[in-house]
């Protein structure tokens, strides 16, 4: 009685491996792209963020002086963030932005990427 043996070749075995490496070298560059690309979504995120707070400090300082901080400069718009600080590692470019209906096109950086925001100065 022969018995019937079941199971891969060497060859099949081989061409699986060799399948799997030319996917993986495809694969890993798209990989590696997309923390550059995270890096930049959290700057824009924040920027973003920047730009929000920027314009209802504006608001709410026109509606009544008392409320809101004054926007002299791109840097004090981080005043008006929930909290009043920027997140750890985040540089705000320094720049003058006159007061009254004034915007200006702050820059934001981190991780070595850059995103603009708009500050509205008000006094």
């Amino acid at each position: 009685m022969k018995r019937e043996q079941s199971g891969f070749t060497l060859i099949e075995l081989v061409m699986v491996i060799v399948i799997l490496g030319v996917l993986a070298a495809v694969a890993l560059p798209k990989f590696v792209a997309v923390d550059d690309d995270a890096k930049q979504a959290a700057v824009n995120g924040i920027a973003g963020s920047l730009s929000s707070a920027s314009a209802i400090n504006y608001a709410s300082r026109k509606a009544n002086a008392a409320n809101g901080n004054a926007v002299t400069n791109c840097t004090d718009v981080a005043n008006s963030l929930q909290g009043g600080v920027l997140p750890t590692g985040y540089v705000i470019t320094s720049l003058a932005v006159a007061a009254g209906n004034t915007e200006v096109n702050c820059v934001l950086t981190a991780n070595g990427k850059t995103a603009k925001f708009t500050a509205t100065g008000i006094l």
